[in-house]
This record gives structure tokens, sequence and C-alpha cells, in this order.
């Protein structure tokens, strides 16, 4: 005679589990609007939310999906937070008003499976976040105009030490500076320099000033856009 325990326990772990889903806003605003949205759906279940996405995995790692807020208040960069989720296996969907399409191209870089706009309908918005569980790229108009919008997406690749020297260069430094932050001759320092002006005008974005070579790494996601008061 079969137990009924052990029915509801075979049926139970027939369901699928429900898409495990992070948040990362420095806004509250927009984390009570998604709280909402998902508070209704038996398939999705809003596990955490933080102002940064360390502090969200100082809460819990145990995540599907994570949406996150392009700019935040840390200086993270969204190339730095996909990746930093994409390492544990967690995937991104980017929540954003639309304003920065630099932003959108850093985080379709480093791998974010789409964007869906604040203004989205929850609709919308559940459908990205079904997708994104399910590890299917978001398609939507937004995400094109930015991808298509950079025609060499892929086409600057530097290394490590040449993201550091870009980052640290652009961000004020000298050659001396850098390169004894580095532990490098400034010599050293000039010549990867060289390298990486070459990489970018080999990609048909040249850097003949220390200005453009801001630009491209704020472009490239290896520093985050300055806020309007620092432009």
């Amino acid at each position: 005679m079969t137990n009924l325990s052990d029915e509801r326990d075979d049926v139970l772990a027939a369901q699928p589990r429900a898409v495990r889903v992070g948040m990362v806003d420095d806004h509250q605003s927009p984390v009570w609007g998604i709280e909402r949205i998902l508070e209704r759906q038996d398939d999705l279940d809003l596990i955490g939310s933080a102002a940064t996405v360390n502090e969200l995995l100082e809460q819990t790692s145990a995540l599907d999906v994570v949406i996150l807020d392009l700019r935040l208040n840390d200086g993270t960069t969204p190339r730095e937070n996909v990746n930093r989720l994409a390492e544990l296996g967690i995937v991104t969907v980017v929540y954003t008003s639309g304003e920065h399409p630099d932003l959108l191209r850093s985080a379709a870089r480093a791998g974010a499976l789409g964007v869906v706009l604040k203004s989205a309908s929850e609709d919308e918005i559940l459908a990205a976040i079904r997708a994104a569980g399910s590890g299917e790229e978001i398609l939507t108009v937004e995400w094109a105009a930015a991808i298509d919008g950079d025609p060499n997406l892929d086409a600057v690749d530097l290394s490590s030490q040449l993201q550091r020297v870009l980052t640290l260069y652009a961000s004020g430094g000298t050659s001396i500076s850098v390169g004894n932050e580095l532990g490098v001759a400034p010599d050293t320092v000039n010549e990867y320099l060289k390298r990486i002006r070459q990489k970018y005008a080999d990609a048909g974005r040249p850097t003949r000033t220390k200005l453009d070579l801001f630009k491209r790494a704020v472009e490239d996601g290896w520093l985050p856009m300055p806020n309007r008061g620092q432009e």
C-alpha cells in the first residue's frame, strides 16, 4: 500500500525548483518594485537584495539570477560585477533606465544575458527573469542597440597587466607612479602604453591623448562611468 507521505514527497521532488533571484541596486524603490512583482510568482523567489554585489554575496551566493543596476555608488563597473557573479555560476540581467549605452556595452562584453528597462511592464520583467533563469539570452531592442552600436565589441583584448596599466594611467597616474605601483621601470610602462595605443588603433579606436585613454577605459568597462560632477 502506498504511503500518502511518500506520494506527496514524490510530487514535490518532481516540481521544478523556483529560480533564486537576487537584486543589486543602491536605491530602495526599484527593489520594492521587484519584490512586489515577484511575491506573486511561484516559480521565482527573491532571495535577497543589497546596494552592492559584495553585500549581496555576503548574504548568500545560492542564486541563479541577479538583477543588476548599472551605476552603483561603490564605484564598481558592470564588467567587474558581471564577472564576479559569473565566477559563482550566477547569470545577470541588467536593470536600468537605459541612459548609459557605454555601460550596457560593458555589461554585454562581460556576458550579461540581457537588459530590461525600469520602465518595462511587469510581464516583460518576468519574462526576462525567467529567460535568464533558463540560461537564455534576453532579446530586447535596447540590448540589440547596445551591441549593434559597438562594432568593435570584442576587438580590443588586453592582458591583465595591460588592463592595470591602462586603469592606473588613465585615472591620472604617470609613468613613474604606475611603474612604482606595478614594480616595473617607467620605460616599461611607456612600452605597455604603446602596446595599448596600438591595440586600440588597430581596432579603429585611436587614443592620441590621455583623455582618449580614459574614454576607452570607461567604454570597455575597465573604469566606472564618472559621476556628472566629475566629468
